[in-house]
């Protein structure tokens, strides 16, 4: 009963901690969280009007469950790259976090991104422990944690322009998406470099780590294809998969971006002339990968990865 009150209490402490009340009041926060929902909602009543729910479930029960297993362990792999990205940012500010714990505070952060959709996001609860842990400033981990994520989306970038310079066969846009990414690298470098110099040493580690991530994303999205026996040389459901990535960051559904990865699979089957019932399935079966990679952070809800350096430093 205390585990549950904790888990219910918890992120309002670290909401309450980050958001002044007169900053953003309960009806504004409850009012994101009824749009995300909405969101999520809609567009799952849109799919469902444009999709063979035989085929779907048929599709479903033939998938092969040991390269679903591989799917997941393929995510999972990918997010701890991710966790040794993000611990660049924070040694470039003097917060020196042994690697085990870091990959528990990031595991904590995937749980409550996914499981506890609000305002706050597994980012911020990674700030604020920080701070009362390591007496961190706000601004800084702000910054490394927002850094973090856009050395992910260069990445992202990157890889979306080569399989978009594949499927897309139109000179115009490949020449639009090598120009965008060129540009989008150099123009966070240029910022780096002139206003956030502390973090200059690692721009480039943890532009590369980005890349192993989302490759390994790629992976993952590749394990799904083979269970669902879908042909590996239809490169168009990668592409596919990567704009559905880029939508997922923004805001606007629930955690992991749920409703509107599926919208984006089943238009882009259909842009594509694909079957948008297995754009719909290849989605979800992604999503249940990040489900069952990040549940386990429940764990660290209730034995906090900053605890044993919290008693050293009362020890002291």
């Amino acid at each position: 009963m205390h585990s549950l009150l904790k888990l219910n209490t918890f992120p309002l402490q670290i909401e309450e901690e980050i958001i002044p009340k007169k900053q953003e009041s309960k009806v504004s926060k409850a009012l994101k969280l009824l749009l995300k929902i909405a969101v999520t909602v809609i567009c799952f009543w849109y799919i469902s009007t444009k999709i063979d729910f035989s085929k779907t479930k048929a599709a479903l029960l033939t998938a092969s469950w040991p390269y679903l297993f591989l799917a997941v362990l393929s995510f999972l792999f990918s997010k701890l790259l991710a966790a040794f990205r993000l611990n660049i940012n924070f040694r470039n500010i003097q917060i020196h976090l042994p690697e085990w714990r870091n990959i528990k505070l990031y595991w904590l952060g995937m749980f409550y991104n996914l499981f506890l959709p609000g305002s706050i996001s597994g980012d911020a609860y990674k700030v604020v422990l920080l701070n009362r842990t390591y007496k961190a400033p706000y601004k800084k981990t702000s910054i490394a944690v927002l850094l973090d994520r856009f050395s992910g989306l260069l990445a992202l970038g990157i890889i979306l322009s080569i399989y978009g310079i594949i499927v897309l066969h139109n000179n115009l846009y490949d020449a639009g998406l090598i120009i965008c990414a060129i540009v989008s690298i150099a123009g966070l470098y240029l910022v780096v470099r002139f206003f956030l110099k502390d973090f200059l040493p690692g721009f480039f580690p943890t532009f590369f780590w980005g890349l192993a991530v989302q490759v390994f994303q790629v992976v993952c999205l590749y394990c799904v294809l083979m269970s669902l026996h879908i042909p590996l040389h239809q490169p168009e459901w990668i592409f596919i998969f990567l704009i559905a990535s880029v939508v997922s960051v923004l805001p606007i559904s629930l955690g992991g971006g749920l409703g509107t990865r599926e919208l984006v699979f089943a238009e882009g089957a259909r842009f594509f002339h694909m079957d948008p019932n297995l754009g719909v399935i290849i989605s979800l079966l992604f999503y249940l990968s990040m489900v069952l990679s990040s549940v386990w952070g429940a764990y660290f809800v209730f034995h906090p990865p900053l605890k044993e350096r919290e008693t050293k430093s009362l020890a002291v």
